[in-house]
């Protein structure tokens, strides 16, 4: 038996575990270029985060809202842009009420600035929190789309699903170097920025595990989950991504960045889905 046609004979969310788990390999893969250089050019990573920002843009799209609008009427007999506008709000805002109150560190963002509500946790906590938030959503995209590949509707395939984990993949190299060089920069050593890099990506198999169940089991939520998960995408997007990668004198940069993984996503979706 050939890898695909055994990968394709697993349960969603056995495929979903072994997916994520392959984007939290990469995320530590990324992470551990640490042991090889103190610092990176800045240019360097800000066209980093901009590509990585760039691939969650298309993912989104592509892998998540199209086929959520798609399945709408299927699914739940609405007009289309109903399941996929509330499943688009409630993930942009799930994750705002997440950053606005739960006390954490962004280790790329502002300098390690503190937001949420004022606490007294070691910043070593602080920092796994912010972890938890703006990745868990990547890990939750990944096992709706598996999820949904297990029902057998158009527009959801096992291509697709698979597409969108290599897409989350490949941008999670750039997220573990970025979070783990500055941490290297300001002190840290090799090993302690390596191990919160890493713990970027650690936390994707949990969110994809709980979604390919949810979406396998409960089939009318499939166009809510397909774009509540692309809301928080993007919000993380928009949230600290974008904003990291224009910062300095790097902008250009940047949005090529953007570009070119939008556009690398883009074509992983259309070639493999």
């Amino acid at each position: 038996m050939d890898t695909s046609a055994w990968f394709a004979e697993l349960s969603p969310v056995v495929q979903a575990l072994l997916a994520t788990l392959f984007t939290w390999a990469v995320t530590a893969a990324g992470a551990s270029v640490v042991f090889l250089f103190r610092s990176f050019k800045q240019t360097v990573l800000d066209t980093m985060l901009g590509f990585a920002a760039g691939v969650m843009i298309a993912a989104s799209f592509w892998s998540l809202l199209a086929p959520a609008i798609e399945l709408a009427e299927e699914v739940n007999g609405v007009a289309a842009w109903v399941p996929a506008a509330v499943g688009f709000l409630a993930g942009g805002l799930s994750l705002w009420l997440l950053n606005k109150y739960l006390p954490h560190i962004h280790p790329t963002l502002a300098h390690g600035k503190k937001e949420g509500v004022k606490s007294n946790l070691h910043r070593s906590i602080l920092l796994v929190l912010a972890i938890t938030i703006h990745n868990v959503p990547e890990g939750l995209a990944v096992g709706v789309s598996f999820g949904a590949a297990s029902l057998d509707i158009p527009g959801a395939t096992l291509g697709a699903a698979i597409a969108l984990a290599i897409g989350i993949g490949l941008q999670n190299f750039p997220e573990g170097t970025s979070v783990s060089v500055p941490l290297r920069r300001e002190g840290y050593s090799r090993r302690k920025s390596f191990w919160y890099g890493q713990l970027s990506g650690i936390v994707e198999p949990v969110g994809g595990v709980i979604g390919a169940l949810l979406v396998s089991q409960v089939r009318p939520i499939l166009p809510y989950a397909l774009s509540y998960a692309a809301g928080a995408m993007i919000f993380v997007v928009v949230e600290e991504l974008i904003p990291e990668s224009q910062m300095d004198r790097h902008r250009n940069w940047a949005t090529l960045g953007v570009l070119g993984g939008f556009t690398i996503m883009m074509i992983l979706d259309v070639a493999l889905g």
